[in-house]
C-alpha cells in the first residue's frame, strides 16, 4: 500500500449499535469525544441508531406492504354487497 495517502486521524474505530449494543472495529476518520476499552485496548467509540445488526432489510423483518390500485379498493369496499 502507498505510505502517506490516508489522513492522519485515519484509524481503528469501534462502531456501536446502540440498538442491541452489537459493536464492530473498521479504520474510519470520523470524529468521536467518547472511547471504549476491548481486549486491553483503548478506541474512539461511534455510536449509531441503524447498522445491519439492526437494519430490517438484513435481519430479514421487513414487511412488505402491498400497494393496491383503485380497483382493488374498489372491489373490497363493496364485496360485502355482492356486486
Amino acid at each position: 500500500m502507498k505510505k502517506n495517502i490516508h489522513p492522519k486521524n485515519y484509524r481503528p474505530v469501534v462502531f456501536q449499535d446502540i440498538n442491541n449494543e452489537k459493536f464492530f472495529i473498521c479504520k474510519s476518520t470520523v470524529i468521536t469525544k467518547e472511547f471504549i476499552k476491548l481486549n486491553g485496548i483503548e478506541y474512539p467509540l461511534y455510536k449509531m441508531e441503524i447498522s445491519s445488526y439492526s437494519h430490517p432489510f438484513y435481519t430479514g423483518e421487513k414487511k412488505l406492504i402491498r400497494k393496491t390500485g383503485p380497483s382493488e379498493k374498489f372491489k373490497n369496499k363493496y364485496k360485502k354487497y355482492n356486486i
